[in-house]
């Protein structure tokens, strides 16, 4: 076979309603119900080759991400289900992938890359094998390498429905011109526990997890109903109940997880102040220190000026983004 090419772009998905959690019997089968939307200012760029695989070595894959050589084990369950769809349709199954992803932003720092970068290297794989990039089947595919890239695939506003194998876009990125989530970054370090260690772990140890499940969904609910109503005080109100009771759980573990720092903490003791003040201002966070903060375009220059100093990073301020999208073929 000949060499084939596809460079790709994805955004991250930011989690309103959380996924934390993943069912036993599946890869990357969630637990809860997660409402999601995707962030336009963060970036993953990704250059996927196609070519047959180099002669005694299979399966070959190589990925590079951000100048660096990474595990073969993190993508192998991946690579593994694209060679059997690409069987499937008569395509050549015995590829190997030679990968390139960039990120604009910081990587396994509790910012999502592993969302973005699942969504762009499932879309430009795809791509290359077959010329087209259907959403349905990307979402179930970026899904075996990171549950939140299948929301990733979507633009606007999103659902991962609990057993669900893909995502589903519920909005679009024009649904709401006015909100903003500002992205304060207190530190550029990876986080020591990975993201899927954590969800493994609060499942196995936690006594809070089972509460936590039974609760995610009225949750999720809430979440749904205030995106439909343009609400950024029930949104708000709601999306911090569900991350706050997220952590909860990974506090309950078998060691505790506590993926906070103290800025973290000097963050949201100052956005309780902001909002007692009229400010609309509620933060959530993902399996990392970094503190996203939901608000309307015309207060985000004010969440910025507030943090400025706290941060290892400018704050970064973003609207609803699209979805993963081929850029070359």
């Amino acid at each position: 076979m000949e060499t084939r090419s596809c460079r790709s772009r994805a955004h991250p998905s930011l989690a309103l309603a959380k996924y934390w959690g993943k069912r036993t019997g599946g890869i990357n089968i969630p637990a809860t119900t997660s409402v999601a939307v995707t962030l336009e200012a963060l970036t993953t760029t990704t250059t996927v080759q196609v070519h047959p695989c180099p002669e005694g070595a299979r399966p070959g894959d190589r990925v590079m991400l951000d100048g660096e050589v990474q595990e073969a084990r993190r993508f192998r369950p991946f690579f593994e289900e694209l060679r059997a769809i690409a069987g499937v349709r008569s395509l050549p199954g015995d590829s190997c992938f030679t990968v390139d992803s960039m990120n604009d932003f910081p990587t396994a720092a509790g910012l999502a890359s592993s969302a973005s970068g699942f969504a762009a290297l499932a879309t430009a794989a795809l791509a290359a094998l077959s010329g087209t990039a259907n959403p349905e089947e990307v979402s179930r595919l970026a899904r075996i390498g990171s549950g939140s890239a299948c929301r990733s695939v979507y633009g606007g506003f999103t659902r991962w429905e609990a057993g669900s194998e893909r995502a589903v876009q519920v909005r679009d990125e024009t649904w709401w011109p006015d909100f903003r989530v500002v992205v304060l970054p207190v530190t550029v370090e990876a986080k020591a526990v990975t993201s899927r260690e954590g969800m493994n772990r609060t499942r196995d140890t936690s006594p809070f997890y089972d509460a936590w499940v039974g609760d995610a969904p009225r949750l999720a609910g809430e979440v749904e109903r205030a995106l439909e109503e343009r609400d950024l005080e029930r949104l708000g109100t709601a999306a911090r109940l569900s991350y706050l009771r997220m952590f909860a759980t990974m506090l309950g573990a078998e060691p505790p997880l506590l993926y906070w720092l103290p800025r973290s903490v000097e963050i949201i003791r100052e956005l309780a102040r902001l909002r007692s003040r009229g400010i609309p201002a509620w933060e959530t966070m993902d399996a990392g220190p970094q503190v996203k903060v939901l608000t309307d375009r015309i207060h985000a220059p004010l969440v910025v000026e507030t943090f400025s100093e706290l941060l290892s990073l400018p704050a970064i301020v973003s609207g609803p983004g699209p979805g993963a999208s081929v850029e070359s073929l």
